[in-house]
């Protein structure tokens, strides 16, 4: 099982572009195509939508892989929190890191599970 964050430093030094964002800065919208995913290198990035903050993604934190796999449209808006720097990798880019590293694979599921938990949390509760 893959518990820790996914250490972006397997990540740098690839090729892959690093985009700098200033705290409130967005990095995509709900609805957006989604192109790419992105790997946290340093700061906090918000997840939102209809005005609620779904979660708070850090250092090695992964987001935007959902749509990015299905190749749909952005389910929730992303922003900087605070000022942040990021990784990311568009489809073709996705593709490469499965083939070459597979353990990239294991905590792209691993994020897309916990958040799936997280959301089921209030239902089980009810």
């Amino acid at each position: 099982m893959v518990n820790s964050p996914f250490d972006p430093q397997q990540l740098t030094g690839q090729g892959l572009p690093i985009e700098r964002l200033d705290a409130g800065e967005k990095v995509f919208l709900v609805n957006d195509d989604g192109d790419s995913l992105f790997v946290v290198l340093s700061g906090s990035i918000e997840i939102i939508t209809v005005g609620q903050q779904l979660e708070a993604v850090g250092p090695g934190g992964i987001f935007g892989e959902i749509a990015l796999i299905d190749q749909g449209a952005r389910s929730a808006s992303a922003m900087a929190a605070t000022d942040a720097e990021v990784i990311r990798i568009d489809r073709g880019a996705f593709l490469e890191l499965l083939r070459h590293q597979p353990t990239f694979a294991l905590h792209v599921m691993a994020a897309l599970a916990a958040r799936l938990r997280r959301l089921s949390e209030p239902l089980e509760t009810e």
